[in-house]
Parts: structure tokens; sequence; C-alpha cells
């Protein structure tokens, strides 16, 4: 119950319980008066009676006597008249019907016990003594009487109180206002909502507590801003570049070989190694800080052609060496991506040093990544391409065992575009499970049969996929089978699925999902995970399908979350049922003292906001153990296994 409805109920209850005594003390004063009355009723009317029927009572004349006493006991005072002889004899009695209803409550009549008043009074006619008139009163008028009264009080109290009690309500309900404020405050700040309140009340307590209130929610806030800023410069003195701002050494190598391994971004990749050429003699040239405005100008380069060519990595080796991983494209793409970017370096150059740029002081070595490439020969090989540029005339070279730049064969993307739209596609799934061995969900991966019957990974299509804008189609099936797949497997782990960026960006896709999630009755067995990266750049549509899928009650994931240079202060929006820490944060969890840190700082942002943090692409035991010991909600890799075919 409500505090406004407690104050209301204490205020009637002390009211009632005033009611009820006033009610019984003037019920009571009521009685005694009515028992007065009854009391001179009796006496006048045996006196009335006595003066009039004294010459028939001599004469014993019992129908005047009858006729007498039935005028006056039709009045309903009387309870028995009796006139009697002067032998003592009964001239003629008059009683009331003793079965006759009262028209009054019997716990009321038992509570208010009245004993009705009797008169006798003699007779003498002519000075001689003719007999007697006995009167008793009748207690049911009292009854009545009392009853009516009572009865007629409390209905107008109740009617009075209807009145007083929405008055009340509204007084208190008005008084009461700040502490709904202080109460929506409280909520919000458990949901790391900062609100507070700019109209204090003028009651001085109220005021008191709201003020208090307003300072908590500013500590509060400042607290976990601090806790942020922490977080973030933890995150850029361990992962990022502090000249450029880019990934560093170490988280730029850790993404690259995660994607290599993983490959469910973007296919095949193209390595992208920016060198400047002879750095130490341009910083004696230019000085210190215009080398570093030169770097920081190819690092913004950089950044500018990733997002032109859709999800990237990027990130700074050291000293003059920046890089950049892509989706694969031929040379003469990259060739004309490039262009404006080494115009503008060389140009910048021209202006610092006052003379021209031949050849050119940036340096592009280009290696593209197969089936199995490591991270290591991808760059090994974009290195030679560097060397070779520096060497020769050409600012953009690509690794010479290359040149024949790998396109896919028109069979190839003929097989996967039949196999797509023919949805010859089945699922593989891999399971995320709690601390203690528990099956959470199942992520759950597409793919499709080679020409020979095969099946292939998802970097061996999903290329040609992206090339043939069959995204969507490939998400649509995925959704399909999961969904009759929990219809026929009642027991089975919830599905998670992960939609892809481009699917996203196509406006039917998303009104078509909700339409199938509102008709299977398995919905709330399926997850929707959704890229970080694709959350930041559409977080209002992400918001909206977050909205919408969880009126379904369907669980909403992010994945690959933590890396993002954009930090995480999204999820205050957001409010995801969980996230999947990126696989690249794992992968040295056991060797490296500031993933372990980073790591456990993330899934402490993550349960303060009551959201469950996962781990992906988990391999060794040692990294589960420390995980444990962050108090991570899941983990998932192939410590547990490889994905397997969903059965």
């Amino acid at each position: 119950m409500s505090l406004t409805n407690q104050l209301i109920a204490a205020v009637f209850t002390v009211l009632l319980g005033l009611v009820l005594g006033t009610v019984y003390l003037l019920s009571d004063s009521s009685r005694d008066t009515l028992v007065r009355q009854l009391e001179s009723h009796a006496e006048d009317g045996a006196t009335h009676l006595g003066l009039y029927l004294a010459p028939y009572m001599q004469q014993s004349d019992s129908a005047t006597i009858a006729t007498a006493v039935n005028a006056i006991f039709d009045s309903g005072f009387y309870q028995q008249i009796e006139v009697t002889g002067q032998d003592g004899t009964i001239l003629y009695s008059k009683s009331y019907n003793p079965e006759a209803t009262v028209n009054a409550p019997d716990w009321f009549i038992s509570m208010m016990r009245i004993t009705p008043p009797a008169m006798s009074r003699a007779i003498a006619y002519q000075w001689q003594q003719v007999g007697e008139i006995h009167v008793r009163s009748r207690a049911g008028y009292a009854y009545e009487r009392l009853w009516a009264g009572v009865r007629d009080t409390m209905l107008l109290f109740g009617v009075l109180a209807l009145v007083s009690a929405l008055l009340l309500t509204l007084l208190l309900r008005f008084i009461m206002r700040p502490l709904r404020g202080v109460e929506h405050q409280a909520m919000a700040l458990a949901r790391r909502e900062y609100i507070e309140q700019p109209d204090l009340p003028r009651t001085r307590e109220l005021r008191r507590v709201v003020i208090a209130m307003n300072l908590m929610v500013k500590q509060v806030q400042h607290m976990f801003e601090e806790q942020n800023r922490n977080i973030e410069a933890l995150r850029s003195t361990a992962y990022r570049d502090s000249l450029t701002g880019l990934n560093n050494r170490r988280a730029l190598l850790a993404q690259i070989q995660e994607h290599l391994e993983y490959r469910q971004d973007f296919g095949p990749a193209s390595l992208l190694l920016f060198h400047l050429r002879d750095l130490q003699q341009v910083n004696r040239e230019l000085g210190e800080e215009a080398a570093n405005h030169l770097i920081k100008a190819c690092a913004s380069m950089i950044e500018d052609l990733g997002q032109s060519v859709g999800f990237h990595i990027t990130g700074r080796l050291g000293g003059a060496d920046l890089v950049l991983l892509a989706r694969q494209r031929n040379f003469d793409d990259w060739q004309r991506r490039l262009q404006p970017g080494l115009m503008q370096i060389n140009t910048l150059y021209e202006q610092l040093s006052k003379k021209d740029s031949t050849p050119s002081i940036l340096c592009i070595g280009i290696a593209s990544g197969h089936d199995h490439c490591s991270p290591e020969q991808l760059m090994s090989q974009a290195r030679l391409a560097v060397n070779e540029a520096e060497a020769g005339h050409d600012a953009v070279v690509q690794y010479h065992a290359h040149q024949s730049q790998h396109t896919w064969s028109e069979q190839w993307q003929s097989h996967v575009a039949d196999a797509i739209n023919n949805e010859q596609i089945f699922l593989q799934h891999q399971i995320l499970k709690s601390p203690d061995k528990t099956p959470i969900h199942a992520e759950v991966f597409a793919r499709i049969l080679n020409p020979d019957n095969e099946p292939c990974s998802a970097g061996e299509f999903i290329s040609v996929a992206l090339d043939l804008g069959l995204m969507e189609r490939i998400d649509r099936a995925i959704v399909r089978q999961a969904l009759n797949y929990l219809s026929h497997n009642p027991g089975a782990p919830a599905l998670s699925l992960n939609l892809a960026n481009q699917t996203l960006e196509h406006p039917p896709f998303v009104p078509w999902l909700l339409e199938q999630l509102s008709a299977s009755p398995h919905r709330e067995r399926l997850n929707i995970e959704i890229n970080e990266t694709a959350i930041l750049a559409h977080q209002e549509s992400i918001q909206s399908l977050r909205r919408a899928v969880q009126k379904l009650g369907v669980s909403f994931g992010v994945d690959n979350f933590g890396t993002h240079p954009n930090g995480f202060s999204y999820l205050y929006a957001l409010r995801p049922n969980y996230l999947k820490i990126d696989g690249s944060l794992i992968r040295q969890l056991d060797h490296s003292e500031e993933d372990r840190f980073f790591v456990s700082s993330l899934i402490s942002v993550a349960h303060s906001l009551e959201i469950k943090a996962y781990a992906e692409h988990v391999e060794r035991p040692m990294q589960q153990l420390l995980l444990e010991e962050m108090q991570i909600d899941g983990t998932q890799g192939y410590l547990y296994g490889a994905p397997t075919p969903l059965p």
C-alpha cells in the first residue's frame, strides 16, 4: 500500500473511531431520553384513561372501556394496557403482539438494552375505588426511533466520508508529490539514469529529502562517470596509440588474428601497410612536432578510408607504420581509393618541408589473405610490398605473389547465389555455457555446401554474398530455420542469431523479422545478437528494434563488445539482456594483466546495469578459470568444441 493510501486509511480509522464513539454516546443519551419519554407516556396514558373510564369502570361497561383502550393503544407507545375492576377482575386487556418484528437489527437491539417502564393507576369514582389501570410501554418503539437516528447519522457520515476522502486524497497527493519524484529518481538511478527534481517543495521535511536525493544523484552520477573515465583511460593506455588514437600494436595484432581465425566479418581480407619514408630524416628536417602532425594526418586519412570500405580494423604498429585491414578488393580498386589520400599527404609534406614530394613520402604495401593465412604471414607480405615501393617509383605496390588478384569465379558466384536463393543453407551451432557448465544458449552459424557437397566456411561464401547483396536472404533463412528447429525441439537450448550489418540496413527486414517472431510461440527461446559496430552506427534504429523484440519476450545481445573506440555509453540507453566480450580481449587473458583488468572492468560495468556478461572464443582452461573469478556469466569457444551441425 502506498504511503498516501496509508495516511488516508489512518485518518479515516481515527475518524471512524471518533464517529463510532460519538454515535454510541449519543445513542446512550438518546436511549435514556426515550425511556423517560416512554415513562411519561405510560403515566399520561394511565391518568387520562383513569379520568375517562372511571364511571364506566363502576358500571363494568366493557364495551366503552375496550373502545377507549383501543383508541389510545393504537398510538404505538404501549406494550400492554390492562383495566381491572375493584375486585381484581380484568375488565379489558390489550397487548402488543410479541412476535411482531421490530424495525431494527438484532445486533443493535442486543447492544442497546431497554427495559420498558410500567405504570399502575388506582381509579376512584365519587369517592369510591372502582379499579386499576396497568400500562406497560413498548420497547420496540424506542429501538425503532433509536435505530433510525443512528442509521441516518451513519449514512450522513458515509456521504461526508466519501467527499472528505476525495478531497483528502487530492490534498495528500499534492503534498506527497515530491516523494513520488524521489521514488522515480531512485528507480531511475538503479537503471543508471540521473534525474534531478528542479522544483523544491515548500514543506521543510520534504524539501530536505528532495535536496538530499538530488545531491545523492549527482554524487552517484559522478562516481559512475569517474568509473567509465577510468575504464576508458585504461582502454587508451592498454589498447590505443597515444599519438594517432588508433589501435596500438598489441591490440591491432590481436584483432587481426581474431578476424583471420574466425572469419565471420567479411570473408577474405586485404591488409594495407602504410609507411612514411625515412621518418628519422623527416624528424631532423621538420622537427618532431611537424613529423607527428604528418603521422596523425596519415592516421586520419586511413580511418576515413576504412569508413568508406565498411567494416575495417586500423592501428599503428609503431614509428612510421600504420595498418588497415578490410574486405578484399582488387588492386585497381585500392589504387583508385588510395590516390586522394596519397595526394593529401604529399601536399601536406610539401607544405611542411617547402619542397616537392618526389618520390611519394607515403609508401603503401598491399597483401591479400585467403583461407588459412596467418597475421604474421600477411604482415610479412605487406612489408615486402612496402620495401618494393620504397625501392621503386610506385607509391602503392601489391605483394608480387598475388599480382593476379584473387577474384571469385563466375561458377563459384553462381553456386553461392543459387544456394542462398534456394535456401540451401544449413546451420551449425556452438554452445555457450554457464560457470556450472549448464547450456545457456547456442550461437548459430550459417553454412553452405561447395560443389563437392562439403561444408565450406563462412569466409568462403560471405564475401560473395556481400558482393551480390544476399546477406538479407541468408538472415531470413536463418530465422526461419531457427524458429522451425525450436518448434520441433522443445527441450533444446535457446538459439542465438547474429544479424549482419548489411541486413539491418535493408528497411523491409525488421518488419518481416517482427512478424515472424510474433507468429511463433517459441520466440522466447530465441536471442537476437547485433555487432557493436552496427549498434554504434545505427543507434536509434537499433534501440527501436530492441524495444520491439523486448515486448515479444525475445532476448537481445551485443556481439564483439569492448573494442570500439567510441566506448560503451550506449549501453545505458540500449539496455541489452547480455553482451559478448570480443575474443580479441580474451585471447591473451591468461598472459596479460592489462587484459584481465580491462575485461574485469567490462564485466563490472555490465553487472552494474543488470546485463549478463559472456565471453566468446575461450580456448584454454586457464582463460575459463580467470573469467569465472571475474564473475563471468557464461563462456563460449573451442574449449567446449568446434561448431557442429544443428540436429
